[in-house]
């Protein structure tokens, strides 16, 4: 077995997996930080039973997600040792400040916000989960900084005496166009996850007509923000493509599937192609629709995987710079097709509950629970089709992936941690699910449970502890 084919599998594993965590946290931060503002600004009980009960399933998902992601840094040492040297010094840059601001930020004061209830003075309680969610968000930042780098190289120069790519422009690195365009597109969708999680578990609560003071409130803020956040992801991927279309052109052709050079060009709705990928042998299209969204024009030229194939070669050198065709045509349009599916559901929903009302039907619940599910595929999607294609490049026109995994690495060794690590994450996964649902069903906590107390404790402070984990 070939080292870096294993290793490719174990990355693609280890980071598929913590990336299901990441959006949620992201998005359900600034949500029940909302909450809890709602709650300070207009001191109703029910913010405070809301902001409690989803600030749990939050934190839940957090502890799961740093313990998922921690594994991820010591790839690059362990399996991608060549890749690490080569451009460590940019790579490592954003990683770092991610590191040492924005994830010390959020993880301080999310300390400061668990143990402050009843400590703290309201506002600045409140501030704390604030700063929780800007931190959660500059996290995102920096490491899609990092990956926008390896998907658009800018601001360096290869240093030929010691073989490195080394930093000339820490401000190009986070003002990248790749950047600009990936990160709202990204965080959007990060709320379209967060509003449809807590759209669907408010439906199951509201179908067995339980907590419904609470649930009725978080349904429509779970819908309001799943349909603007939608919109957001429809827009600024609409842009992405347009950018992803003149920066890495393979990636675009091998998303349809296009294998020659059209204008205008067809959007395929479904594509068989040889066994090797290399020609179309039935497909379904639309017209001009494609050359739309590759370049804001109907009639527009856009290449195809051919012409590509040989214009790299000449570039690059003799090789395959074809990405899997499979798995980029069919992950792009899960992407497309799943987002297109979770704003209807938003925008649906929004409907049959106007006005407080509520369908008394066994439908409702289950499109809820469904609903859940759909952001996290089309995430997971999403994130198969940015990495699978720019392959075969590490970083885009500068370094190959077969280049850059550690040459002292045994397949042995490799397949050793990948099944550890899969076994490992497999029983997180099952932990996270297991306390996710248990706290789900239970709902938020009562009136009494989350005042103060008047009466006074053992130490005679009179305060009780209203927020544990």
């Amino acid at each position: 077995m070939d080292p870096l084919d294993i290793a490719r599998w174990q990355f693609g594993i280890t980071t598929v997996y913590h990336f299901i965590f990441v959006p949620l946290t992201i998005a359900l931060s600034a949500l029940v930080a909302g909450l809890q503002t709602a709650w300070v600004r207009t001191g109703k009980t029910v913010y405070l039973r809301a902001t409690k009960f989803w600030g749990k399933l939050f934190l839940i998902n957090f502890a799961m997600g740093v313990v998922t992601g921690i594994v991820q840094e010591f790839q690059f040492g362990m399996n991608w040792s060549e890749y690490s040297r080569f451009v460590g010094d940019i790579f490592g840059a954003p990683l770092a400040i991610e590191g040492l601001l924005a994830f010390f930020l959020e993880s301080t004061f999310l300390g400061l916000w668990i143990f402050g209830w009843d400590r703290l003075p309201k506002k600045l309680h409140l501030a704390t989960i604030w700063m929780v969610a800007l931190g959660t968000t500059l996290s995102a930042y920096f490491i899609l900084a990092a990956n926008s780098w390896m998907q658009h190289p800018v601001g360096y120069r290869i240093n030929e005496a010691t073989g490195r790519a080394e930093l000339t422009d820490f401000g190009a690195v986070l003002t990248n166009s790749t950047l600009l365009i990936t990160f709202p597109h990204t965080i959007t969708a990060c709320f379209l996850t967060a509003g449809l999680f807590i759209a669907g578990i408010s439906v199951w609560h509201l179908a067995r007509r339980k907590h419904t003071d609470v649930f009725r409130p978080s349904l429509k803020l779970g819908l309001v923000v799943s349909l603007i956040a939608a919109v957001g992801v429809i827009i600024t991927g609409d842009i992405q493509a347009r950018v992803m279309t003149e920066q890495q052109p393979m990636k675009m052709a091998a998303a349809e599937a296009l294998y020659e050079t059209s204008q205008p060009a067809p959007f395929s709705l479904f594509t068989i192609g040889t066994l090797d990928g290399s020609e179309e042998v039935f497909s379904i299209k639309v017209p001009g629709v494609l050359s739309f969204l590759a370049t804001g024009d109907f009639n527009g030229k856009v290449e195809g995987i051919n012409n590509l194939q040989a214009a790299h070669e000449a570039k690059y050198g003799p090789g395959d710079y074809r990405p899997n065709i499979p798995v980029s045509y069919w992950s792009f349009r899960f992407m497309v097709g799943i987002g297109f599916l979770t704003a209807l559901i938003a925008a649906v929903g929004l409907w049959v509950t106007r006005r407080g009302r509520f369908p008394n039907s066994p439908w409702m619940w289950r499109i809820g629970m469904l609903a859940i599910l759909l952001p996290f595929l089309a995430n997971t999607f999403g994130w198969i089709f940015t990495e699978m294609g720019r392959q075969p490049w590490a970083v885009y026109g500068v370094l190959t992936t077969a280049a850059s995994v550690s040459p002292g690495v045994s397949a042995g060794s490799v397949l050793t941690s990948l099944i550890a690590l899969t076994v490992v994450y497999g029983v997180l996964m099952v932990i996270e699910i297991g306390l996710l649902v248990r706290y789900a069903k239970a709902g938020p906590p009562s009136e009494a449970e989350v005042l103060p107390s008047t009466d006074e404790d053992h130490s005679g402070s009179g305060r009780s502890l209203t927020f544990a984990y």
